[in-house]
């Protein structure tokens, strides 16, 4: 089954949700995220990276920075720029990318789901990254970021948002920076909340597409909760955490590409002829980057122009969810025992370049630098879905959600 949890969301005023609205933490240094809010002293930001707001020789785990983070939301929601909702609620998340729409359901999911992996995982965590969100949760009392999960689509829940979204207006609509819309709606109507969470506990399981360090810390931050009051009976808010739910057949994950600082002194035609071995290679003659059009297949761009790679057949092992991956073809055939590439989280000559960016990035980082790139067939979201089924992990950098969710929106206060 999976608890989905009614809240008294801690909101936005309507006239200033599109100024609160940020990006997630993680995905921006701490000066992009002093540049993003200059002028705008309402953003999530100040809450979500709240070393923005001290002094730049402050380490970023240093106790001021979630001692800031606390007051910072405290003193938004004194001032006015975040409501609390008089009872527990429901809420829809759209969002709109081109002429794609994902919709959601804003609700709080249990952390003992998660410890029975009920919530299914796909990812390892950084212990250095989940202490961080540990103590953020911790210090501030809240959950801040709303944990990305997805579900095998159900049409009986897609009836309800729909009727639900045609029925009554938004409380929020605007389209952020980058031209992403964003629409919510509150759900509450008590019969409908229950007609809903019913539905979903008829679903057998959540998957963690994206959050799962924010996830593991919630969790964490629940267990400490329990552990300070024993008598608690599990209806407590610290027993759940906040999380944005979508239907599988809305997800839309782009390629995640790769680029190398060198060809681990390889003279080129060796390393051409060590890559023959796996791969069939062809220059690519076509307009523009290469873009893989299916699976098994890649990009490869080096001294100034693209080449298609192919897998061979053998190379790989297609009963295993996680082996037949394009992300782990490429690792276990070509970055590894060619590149010398052996662990990518921790490997200072590869980086990564989310797909939103556009294949064009890979051509200019090898031009200021870097020696090859490679453009990669996305992953699926039913891939995810399999290794998860699988209790496998996901090669790093194997997955990237677009469009982003926004923190700030809704906050779950732990009491």
């Amino acid at each position: 089954m999976a608890i989905v949890k009614p809240f008294r969301a801690v909101r936005p005023a309507a006239e200033l949700v599109d100024r609160v609205a940020a990006l997630p933490y993680d995905v921006m240094s701490s000066d992009e995220a002093r540049e993003m809010v200059k002028g705008n002293p309402y953003s999530f930001l100040h809450v979500d990276k709240a070393e923005i707001d001290l002094d730049t020789t402050i380490d970023l785990y240093d106790r001021r920075v979630y001692e800031k983070a606390r007051d910072n939301l405290k003193l938004m929601i004194d001032q006015g720029v975040f409501i609390k909702e008089s009872r527990d609620c429901l809420y829809i998340y759209r969002q709109k990318m081109g002429d794609r729409y994902q919709t959601g359901v804003v609700g709080c999911t249990s952390i003992d789901e998660y410890m029975d992996n009920l919530i299914k995982k796909h990812e390892l965590t950084r212990a250095d990254k989940e202490q961080d969100r540990i103590k953020h949760v911790d210090y501030c009392d809240a959950n801040t970021g709303p944990i990305f999960l997805t579900y095998r689509a159900q049409s009986e829940i897609d009836e309800v948002i729909n009727t639900w979204m045609d029925s009554h207006s938004p409380v929020y609509d605007f389209a952020s920076d980058d031209n992403i819309g964003h629409t919510i709606w509150v759900i509450d109507d008590e019969k409908v909340i229950r007609r809903l969470t019913g539905l979903f506990s008829k679903v057998e399981c959540l998957y963690i597409a994206d959050g799962h360090h924010r996830s593991a810390s919630a969790v964490r931050v629940g267990q400490m909760r329990r552990t300070e009051y024993p008598d608690y009976n599990g209806e407590e808010e610290f027993n759940y955490f906040l999380s944005v739910i979508f239907p599988d057949n809305q997800l839309h994950i782009m390629d995640y590409n790769r680029v190398v600082k060198d060809l681990n002194g390889l003279p080129r035609e060796e390393f051409m002829q060590m890559l023959s071995l796996n791969f069939d290679i062809e220059p690519y003659i076509g307009a523009g980057p290469y873009e893989p059009e299916a699976q098994r297949t890649f990009g490869m761009f080096l001294d100034g122009r693209w080449y298609i790679l192919r897998a061979k057949a053998g190379t790989y092992d297609e009963s295993d969810p996680v082996k037949r991956l394009d992300v782990s073809i490429l690792q276990y055939n070509l970055l590894g025992p060619i590149l010398g590439i052996e662990d990518p989280r921790i490997d200072k000559r590869i980086d990564f370049v989310g797909g939103i960016r556009g294949l064009k990035e890979l051509e200019r980082r090898v031009e200021e630098g870097m020696k090859v790139a490679f453009s990669m067939h996305p992953t699926t979201v039913k891939d995810l879905m399999d290794i998860a089924d699988a209790d496998k992990i996901m090669p790093p950098k194997s997955t990237w959600f677009e469009p982003k969710l926004r923190s700030g929106i809704f906050v779950h206060q732990l009491k």
